[in-house]
C-alpha cells in the first residue's frame, strides 16, 4: 500500500529539528582528511594529459590546502592523509578495479608520497588505499572513532572520484562532513562543478576563507571555555 503525501504526516521528526548540517565544528572532535594529494597527480604522464589541471594544482589548490593544514594544526585539529599506494611492490594486493584500470603505485614509490608542500608530519596518520573509497578499503572509520571525531573536513583529489567517495561514505557513517571546495580539484572545470553539485546533499560545502574563519572562531570559543 502506498500512502500519498499529506500535511498530516510530518516530513521531519520533532526531535530532528536540532540536527543541522551547518553545525559549527569543535576542534577536539574534528579531523581534516587530505585525499590523494600525492606526487602521482603531478607526475609527467598527468602533466602531459592535463597541463591546466597540474598548473592550477600547484599555483592555487595545493597552497590552499597547505593553509588549511596549518590552521588545523594550530587549532589542534587532527590531520589524516590517504594516498593511492599498494601494500606491496608488485601491487598484488590491489583492488580488482585498480587492476582492471591499470593503476599501480608500488609500495614506497615516489608517486605515492604526498606533495612536499602538504606533506604529513612524523606523527600524523597516513592510510594507503587501492580503491576510490577510503572508507571501503582502510580502517579509517575505526581510527576516526578512536580519535573521537564527529566533524570531518574533506579536501583533495580528485573531486569527482576519491573526494566524492569520502564525502558520501563519511556522511553515511554518521560524520558531519564538510567539503572545502577550493581545496579540491579534478581534471576539468566542468567535472569540478558537476561533482560539487552531485554530492552537495551529503555535506556542507564551504570555501577556504569561510573554513579558516570558522576554525579561528571555534578555537577562540574553546580557549574561552
Amino acid at each position: 500500500m502506498c500512502l500519498e503525501p499529506s500535511l498530516s504526516l510530518p516530513l521531519v521528526h520533532p526531535h530532528e529539528t536540532a540536527w543541522r548540517r551547518d553545525r559549527p565544528i569543535e576542534p577536539e572532535a574534528t579531523a581534516l582528511l587530505v585525499v590523494d594529494v600525492q606526487n602521482l597527480e603531478i607526475s609527467p604522464p598527468i602533466e602531459r594529459e592535463h597541463p591546466a589541471f597540474v598548473a592550477d594544482l600547484q599555483a592555487r589548490v595545493v597552497p590552499n590546502i597547505a593553509r588549511l593544514i596549518a590552521a588545523c594544526r594550530q587549532a589542534g585539529i587532527e590531520v589524516v592523509y590517504t594516498v593511492v599506494e599498494s601494500l606491496t611492490r608488485d601491487g598484488r594486493d590491489r583492488s580488482l578495479d585498480h587492476k582492471l584500470s591499470g593503476i599501480l603505485v608500488p609500495k614506497g614509490a615516489w608517486e605515492g608520497q604526498m606533495i612536499d608542500a602538504v606533506a604529513p608530519r612524523d606523527d600524523e596518520i597516513v592510510l594507503p588505499k587501492t580503491s576510490s573509497g577510503v572508507f571501503n578499503s582502510t580502517n579509517i572509520d575505526y581510527v576516526l572513532r578512536n580519535l573521537g571525531v564527529r566533524h570531518l573536513l574533506v579536501v583533495g583529489l580528485l573531486t569527482d572520484q576519491c573526494v566524492d567517495m569520502a564525502v558520501r561514505d563519511g556522511a553515511d557513517r554518521g560524520y558531519y562532513t564538510i567539503c572545502i571546495s577550493d581545496c579540491c580539484s579534478t581534471y576539468t572545470a566542468d567535472r569540478q562543478a558537476n561533482a560539487l553539485q552531485a554530492f552537495g546533499g551529503y555535506c556542507r560545502t564551504v570555501t577556504l576563507e569561510a573554513m579558516l574563519a570558522e576554525i579561528a572562531a571555534s578555537a577562540r570559543k574553546t580557549r574561552a571555555g
